[in-house]
C-alpha cells in the first residue's frame, strides 16, 4: 500500500521520494515524477517526513538500522538511523506487534527526531483517493507536526494515545475481528453453496439480514468473481491474525475464535493462495467441502 500512498501524496502536490526495493515501483515511480532513491540513508537527505510502509518487523529493523546485520547503536551506514537529525519526522505505517512498534519508535526518538505509531487500513484503491483509516499513537505535537500529510492520506484518523505501540495494538484488535468475520463469511458462504444454494442470491440476502458483516459485503463479491483486484494479500491478515494472538498470550489470555481465525487463514496460504486477495479463504472452504480435509486444531 506504501505505492499507493505515495501516488496520492505526489497527485495532491507534494514533492515525494521513494525508496524501494522492487525495480518495478521504482519506476512507477520515476514514471510519476518522484525523486526515487537507493537507500533509507538517502532518502533522509532529502527529505525530513519520512513514511516507512513494509510488511513486518524484520523489515522495519532492516530500513531503520540494517536488521541482523547491524544493531540500533551502530546502523549500517545506508540505513536511516544513520542519517537522522532532529527536525525529522517518521511515521511507521506497518502492522507489527506492539513491542515492535514500541522498539521503533524509541529508535528514533533516542536518535532525536520525532516518531508516530502510526498502521494503516484500507487497501490501495482507498489509499490512491485518500480514504484509508490510520490509528496514531505518540505524543500529539508529533502528530500535528503531520497534519498535512495526515489530512491527504486519511478521512478515517483515530488518536488512540500518546503511547508507542497502542496504535499496533487498535489495529490487531480491528483485525482480529476483521479475520473472524471473514473466515466466519467464508464458511457460511461456502456452506450455503455445498448444500446447493445459489451463492449469488445468498451474498444478496446476508448482506441485507442479521448475519452481514463488512468483510462480508466487501470481500465475498470477489470470492465469488463478481469484482476483481486484490485488497489484501491472504498472508498479511493471516499475519496480523497471528500477532493479535500473540498479543493476547502475552497477558496470559487465549482466543479460541481468533486461534481458528488464525488456522483457517494460514491454510489458505498453505494452500496456494498466500499471495491472493485474503477472500481466497472462500476457496479454501470450496475445496475442503469437496474434499474433507483433516480437522485443523485450535
Amino acid at each position: 500500500m506504501g505505492m499507493a500512498m505515495a501516488e496520492r501524496l505526489q497527485a495532491c502536490g507534494q514533492q515525494v521520494y521513494l525508496c524501494d526495493v522492487d525495480p518495478a515501483r521504482q519506476a512507477l515511480g520515476r514514471s510519476l515524477g518522484m525523486q526515487v532513491e537507493t537507500a533509507p540513508a538517502a532518502l533522509a537527505l532529502q527529505c525530513s517526513r519520512i513514511l516507512i510502509v513494509v510488511l513486518d518487523a524484520l523489515q522495519v529493523r532492516d530500513v531503520l538500522y540494517g536488521g541482523s546485520l547491524a544493531s540500533p547503536a551502530s546502523p549500517l551506514p545506508d540505513r536511516l538511523l544513520a542519517a537522522l537529525k532532529h527536525d525529522h519526522r517518521i511515521m511507521f505505517c506497518s502492522t507489527v506487534s506492539p513491542q515492535e512498534a514500541s522498539f521503533a519508535c524509541e529508535q528514533v526518538t533516542q536518535a532525536g527526531a520525532l516518531a508516530l505509531d502510526t498502521p494503516i487500513s484500507g487497501g490501495p484503491a482507498r489509499a490512491r483517493r485518500g480514504e484509508i483509516s490510520m490509528m496514531i499513537a505518540g505524543p500529539l505535537a508529533t502528530s500535528s507536526s503531520f497534519a498535512e500529510v495526515l489530512d491527504l492520506l486519511s478521512t478515517k484518523k483515530f488518536y488512540i494515545s500518546e503511547r508507542y505501540g497502542d496504535g499496533s495494538r487498535a489495529k490487531l484488535v480491528n483485525n482480529l475481528l476483521a479475520a473472524i468475520n471473514l473466515v466466519g463469511a467464508a464458511e457460511a458462504m461456502a456452506l450455503g453453496e455445498r448444500i446447493g444454494l445459489d451463492p449469488n442470491m445468498l451474498l444478496h440476502l446476508i448482506s441485507e439480514s442479521s448475519g452481514a458483516s463488512w468483510m462480508l459485503s466487501h470481500r465475498m463479491p470477489r470470492a465469488l468473481g463478481q469484482e476483481a483486484g486484490i485488497t489484501a494479500q491472504t498472508h498479511v491478515l493471516s499475519k496480523d491474525v497471528i500477532l493479535a494472538n500473540a498479543m493476547a498470550g502475552e497477558l496470559g489470555l487465549d482466543l479460541p475464535l481468533g486461534a481458528l481465525a488464525a488456522a483457517h487463514m494460514q491454510a489458505t496460504c498453505d494452500a496456494g493462495w498466500r499471495e491472493a486477495d485474503d477472500s481466497a479463504v472462500f476457496l479454501w472452504y470450496q475445496k475442503r467441502f469437496i474434499n474433507p480435509l483433516p480437522h485443523i486444531p485450535t
